[in-house]
């Protein structure tokens, strides 16, 4: 792993690095982890950012996330899983998007808030800034469990697209698919699920209604940055990372969990998904005890990749979520 690309795409200037970005990184228990962070430039952050991203994606996609968010006086710091990114690759084949357990990223996640994001959250002024999750597809399974384990961590938590469910699988009773992908991941573990590959363009394609986004410029940032910089490709998932997911999504679904989730969460939902299972993600939503649900009709998966229209709707329900739960309510903060 290198800290930082030596290779930049052309691309506008919303979607570059913005002044003042950090790259660092840790290594736990053999796992090498890349993350990024930036405050705001002249003033103290209402509430700190951390981004969990999706499967296959890296810290560089969300650099017009992170500006988003400073225009809001927040601080961002995100972190590339284990397999994906900068951070360490599971297999010989850098391409394979491999897992162990979706466990193993919850730890992680706890390791580098313990570690890093904390101590940068308290200010000799205002004393402690406090943390609010922004969670997409895969990063929102991994995070939901993470408020389960950790539940004084985040003031507040938002989902885009979780993955709570595979769209792909949601016809075949779990009783079934749970053996199969058990059995799968024993007899070809590291072979790709299905007619999967090493990266390739037309697993991203620009339109349709396969396309990730409706933005034409946003949809093509992913792609961008995998031909300019190889390092960060990553191609299909392998059969332990499917089983690993549908594991997670199992316990992710149990109302015995979803009940002690005490803290405000948001979800939005996709109306053009194609890959998360969007049934499931409202059965959760119900289940959990303060969450507020949003229905996007014309997005496609990839929320804050989508048109200016699309992406302004679901960040005036986050800010919302961040100013009644974090800035409205200064004296409910704890201490870490």
């Amino acid at each position: 792993m290198t800290e930082t690309s030596n290779t930049v795409p052309d691309l506008e200037d919303r979607f570059l690095e913005p002044e003042g970005w950090r790259w660092h990184s840790f290594i736990r228990e053999g796992r090498e982890i890349r993350f990024g962070s930036i405050f705001p430039k002249d003033s103290i952050p209402d509430a700190v950012v951390i981004c969990l991203p999706g499967l296959g994606e890296f810290s560089e996609k969300y650099f017009e996330t992170a500006r988003t968010c400073l225009d809001k006086n927040l601080a961002f710091w995100i972190m590339d899983w284990m397999g994906q990114g900068r951070s360490g690759r599971y297999l010989k084949n850098p391409q394979k998007r491999h897992a162990t357990s979706f466990q193993d990223d919850v730890d992680d996640l706890h390791y580098f808030i313990m570690e890093y994001v904390k101590h940068a959250c308290v200010h000799p002024d205002v004393g402690r800034i406090p943390i609010t999750m922004l969670a997409h597809s895969m990063g929102g399974n991994i995070g939901l469990h993470y408020l389960h384990q950790h539940p004084d961590m985040f003031e507040c938590a938002a989902f885009t697209a979780p993955l709570f469910g595979l769209k792909a699988t949601d016809k075949i009773p779990l009783p079934c698919l749970l053996p199969i992908s058990a059995l799968l991941r024993v007899l070809m573990p590291k072979k790709y699920v299905g007619k999967g590959s090493d990266w390739d363009q037309a697993m991203r394609p620009f339109d349709g209604p396969d396309a990730l986004s409706t933005d034409p410029v946003r949809v093509q940032v992913h792609t961008q940055w995998f031909e300019s910089d190889q390092e960060l490709q990553v191609g299909s998932p392998t059969y332990k990372w499917l089983h690993a997911a549908l594991v997670s999504c199992l316990r992710a679904s149990r109302k015995s969990l979803l009940k002690h989730i005490q803290k405000a969460c948001l979800i939005s939902l996709a109306g053009k998904e194609q890959l998360v299972d969007n049934i499931k993600a409202h059965k959760i939503a119900a289940a959990l005890p303060h969450c507020k649900l949003q229905e996007l009709s014309e997005s496609h998966h990839e929320i804050l990749m989508e048109t200016d229209n699309i992406r302004d709707q679901f960040f005036q329900e986050f800010y919302a979520l961040i100013k009644e739960n974090i800035i409205d309510r200064p004296e409910t903060l704890k201490p870490f």
